[in-house]
């Protein structure tokens, strides 16, 4: 795109549904490529004399760090933060000054970053005793080393973000979508080539780190023919910028609460059961994470942009009509996936380790509520970034990780769930965060659920009965067998899958909803492509 584009133009170029069709897409390949990694290193790390899942635990570990000063100092400045303010400035024409506010906030936190990198690479054994107290000394040196090497990737991720931040409201998804990709790849070769070595399970912190610059070279190649020029400078005067800084500590301390979250269970996970309690833990958690970023975060990432333009536009009615359309959306599309996930939790988890694992099958069904939920939230917290409000969301989440420090302290103890726990407390706080932010939506909004939307809500949720039931019915057909590997719980699980969801299309255009209209249309475009007739 050449810098004269105007918006008008380029909003005829990229739609919702396309742009969404291409993350649903990437974001499903990356989530099958992050399966094959933890597979793998959950295949490829641990011996006969090791407690299964020990060293996977360590990799686990090492990344909590890291991923705290992330998403607590940069990731709110990577979209929801920043775009609003770059819309406005592209839909006034100004496109040089959106990259002017692009590259100050860039260097700005690339700096910061910077800074951190070097924390991480001083205090990192002190930082890996705080968040994993129950691994042995050896464990402790191996988790230490691997964050030293993945001191540098916050900077890499916040530089990559930013960037793919501005590509994003001037239309472009490509290489946001597949950036990610090549991270995953680089961790997945890393474990091929160190996995017979001495270096072991510390080799993939050269991938993890190799992964993140092609990352950034891969996000650079979506700033050929724009007007970017990256200039040493920082806007501190400009009224825009200072307002862009004061959301962004709302949001990045609002990220900065799910990482706590994050460690606060790690933790939990260590002392109950050491480096294998965080093993099975997150090994759960990355089964529960793959849908919400597949459904909530790909859709939420494309709409995002159209609400911003609604919004600058003036237009709160085609904001609130496009919001809901996408609302009932990922309502519509949530539902079989959770029905799938529940039924299917033995399989997934067998699917991801290989060996029998009941413990992460029970993890992982007290996480598919919070599957519901945090797919929900996604879209629903984007309401208030649209509308430039990030301090709700954050007022919130601190709200709901002191409720779950508190739920995971009962929740855990040996006579109570154990380190089931720690995947319950997950799902009620995901739950009582979605409600709470769903009500003052709708205090802010009175008009905002028309008898439309409920009509549609109602319809799906009886959809969704007949969906139960076939999900039940296949996994009585095709019960997991304790000797079922590798194609066996993939064909299975995949019978399970496509029949539900055959079902839950089915039933949905009996009903005459309006969310399966679309793959309809283009299933008979293709079918009648196919034979040669015109559509």
């Amino acid at each position: 795109m050449n810098s004269s584009t105007t918006p008008k133009q380029q909003s005829k170029k990229v739609s919702v549904g396309s742009v969404a069709g291409l993350l649903v897409v990437t974001a499903l390949v990356g989530q099958l490529l992050g399966f094959l990694r933890t597979k793998l290193i959950n295949a490829n790390f641990d011996n006969p004399h090791t407690p299964i899942g020990e060293k996977a635990g360590v990799y686990f570990a090492a990344f909590n760090i890291p991923d705290f000063f992330f998403y607590t100092i940069a990731a709110g400045a990577l979209g929801v933060a920043v775009m609003p303010y770059l819309s406005d400035r592209l839909h006034k024409g100004d496109k040089r000054g959106m990259w002017e506010l692009a590259t100050s906030i860039l260097n700005l936190l690339a700096l910061i970053m910077l800074g951190v990198g070097i924390i991480i690479l001083v205090f990192a054994h002190p930082l890996i005793q705080l968040v994993a107290p129950g691994l042995t000394p050896e464990q402790q040196h191996n988790g230490a080393t691997l964050m030293r090497l993945l001191a540098l990737n916050p900077f890499l991720f916040t530089v990559s973000g930013i960037l793919t931040s501005a590509q994003q409201t001037i239309g472009r998804f490509f290489f946001f979508a597949i950036a990610p990709l090549f991270y995953n790849i680089s961790i997945i070769i890393s474990i091929y080539i160190f996995k017979d070595t001495q270096i072991g399970i510390v080799g993939l912190g050269i991938g993890a780190l190799i992964g993140g610059v092609l990352q950034l070279l891969i996000v650079s190649l979506g700033l050929i023919n724009t007007s970017f020029h990256w200039k040493p400078k920082i806007m501190w005067r400009s009224s825009e910028f200072k307002s862009m800084l004061r959301q962004l500590p709302p949001r990045s301390l609002d990220q900065g609460a799910d990482q706590i979250q994050s460690m606060v269970d790690t933790r939990f996970a260590s002392s109950i059961a050491g480096a294998t309690g965080i093993s099975n833990y997150n090994n759960a958690y990355v089964l529960h994470t793959a849908p919400i970023l597949l459904l909530g975060t790909a859709i939420s990432t494309a709409a995002f942009p159209r609400l911003n333009a609604r919004l600058a536009q003036g237009r709160q009615d085609l904001f609130r009509r496009d919001f809901l359309k996408i609302l009932r959306a990922i309502i519509w599309m949530a539902i079989p996936v959770v029905i799938i996930a529940f039924y299917a939790r033995g399989y997934l988890a067998r699917f991801i380790f290989s060996q029998n694992a009941p413990e992460i099958a029970v993890l992982f069904g007290f996480l598919t509520v919070a599957v519901f939920f945090r797919t929900l939230y996604a879209i629903i917290s984007r309401w208030f970034y649209a509308q430039k409000d990030t301090w709700t969301p954050l007022a919130v989440s601190v709200f709901v990780i002191l409720l779950n420090i508190v739920l995971v302290y009962f929740l855990t103890k040996p006579n109570s769930y154990g380190l089931a726990g720690l995947a319950l407390a997950q799902s009620l706080v995901a739950t009582v965060e979605v409600v709470i932010l769903f009500s003052v939506m709708l205090y802010r909004d009175p008009k905002l659920l028309d008898a439309s939307f409920w009509s549609g809500i109602v319809k799906i949720v009886s959809v969704s009965g007949f969906s139960l039931i076939a999900g039940f019915i296949m996994v009585s057909i095709y019960p997991l067998g304790i000797s079922d590997k590798g194609f066996a719980v993939l064909t299975k699980l995949s019978l399970i899958a496509v029949v539900t969801l055959g079902v839950h299309i089915g039933v949905s255009a009996l009903f005459g909803l309006e969310e399966v209209r679309p793959i309809f249309k283009r299933a008979k475009a293709i079918l009648f492509k196919s034979v040669g007739i015109p559509y």
